[in-house]
């Protein structure tokens, strides 16, 4: 079984790793126990956000010196998430995940942090945002909890993925082929992707059932969700990195998780009982939070609480980049500070408008 740490570092630039270095060389972490990183770079978090890929680059750098690996194949061993977009109080920043074999034997009757990684194989263009990436990623899900040991879907309580996204030279090589896209619109794109993700979460935890996973449920059939996924779209990948976060009683960790699902972009009170949940009261309670990891979106009803809200038509700035901002600042709120997870984009991530919180702490 496996023993989890989480260490939460600020980030200067999209290319800064010196936080990293710093870790590597107190001894505080060893290059090869490291299993993923997720961050959040200070790009638009649109198709041409090229600080996500960037980032990745410079990270599987980075540890490709210390692993004596080139870094295409670091990035084939540690599951890379970068999130773009730090709008309003978000700070840039990067959360790494080291795994080693458990230490000692786990408390009787606690369970612990656990984590576990999976790649899906690369998607053809016309196959992002259908039932072809809904099926793969709901594998890719199954393996992640297997890597984990996550016994049962009780236990898993946030699980992240990174996917591609459609350019115009995907869609001119798949029409040149005779296959149309989903769209091609290239932002459009995005969300079918993190759509089609998310079901498939959905499906490996049994929240739907494969018969409704239809092409056309995707982005038009909102009762469809997954209460524990969150979904990042990317130009710097052509498969699905998933990271399944939860609970297994024979972990050794120090840390905890839970989850809630926040009913819409101002939902403070999912926060809070989160917290609750992991009996973080106080100030005391928020210095043990390692980091907060949640789904932001503008509701697809054009409302929030029965008010209309003019997110989804502005047309100088995409609606994600709205909804980071809003929920940044309900979670830094909360928490006391903006160095946290807020990913736009919520398509079948928890209800539409809303989306999960997960929190991950010291017990």
């Amino acid at each position: 079984m496996h023993h989890i740490d989480v260490i939460r570092i600020p980030s200067r630039s999209p290319g800064d790793t010196s936080g990293l270095e710093a870790l590597i060389a107190s001894g505080r972490v060893a290059a090869h126990d490291i299993v993923a990183v997720m961050g959040k770079t200070e790009g638009n978090g649109c198709v041409n956000d090229y600080t996500r890929e960037y980032a990745t680059s410079m990270l599987a750098a980075c540890l490709g010196r210390h692993l004596d690996m080139a870094p295409a194949a670091v990035e084939k061993r540690v599951a890379f998430v970068m999130s773009g977009g730090t709008e309003g109080v978000l700070s840039p920043h990067h959360t790494v995940f080291t795994r080693r074999p458990a230490q000692g034997t786990p408390a009787v009757g606690a369970k612990r942090l656990t984590l576990g990684i999976a790649f899906t194989r690369d998607f053809l263009p016309e196959e992002i945002g259908r039932r072809a990436q809904i099926e793969e990623t709901a594998a890719a899900v199954q393996q992640a909890m297997r890597d984990a040991g996550i016994a049962s879907s009780e236990d898993l309580h946030f699980v992240q993925v990174k996917c591609p996204l459609l350019t115009p030279g995907r869609i001119a090589a798949a029409r040149a082929r005779g296959c149309e896209p989903v769209t091609a619109d290239t932002y459009e794109s995005m969300g079918y992707s993190r759509g089609a993700s998310a079901l498939g979460i959905a499906l490996a935890t049994g929240e739907a059932a494969l018969p409704d996973l239809a092409d056309a449920a995707v982005l038009h059939d909102w009762s469809l969700c997954s209460g524990v996924a969150s979904v990042s779209a990317g130009i710097e990948v052509e498969h699905n990195v998933v990271i399944a976060l939860g609970m297994s009683a024979e972990a050794t960790s120090e840390l905890v998780i839970a989850h809630e699902v926040m009913n819409d972009a101002i939902d403070a009170a999912a926060v809070r009982r989160t917290l609750e949940t992991l009996g973080l009261h106080g100030a005391e309670g928020l210095e043990r939070i390692v980091n907060v990891f949640c789904k932001a979106e503008a509701s697809p009803d054009g409302q929030v609480r029965g008010m209309r809200h003019t997110m989804l038509g502005d047309s100088d700035i995409h609606s994600t980049r709205h909804a980071r901002a809003v929920t940044g600042a309900v979670v830094a709120s909360v928490v006391g500070h903006g160095m946290v997870y807020v990913s736009g984009g919520a398509e079948h991530q928890g209800p539409a408008g809303g989306g999960p919180v997960a929190v991950i702490a010291r017990a």
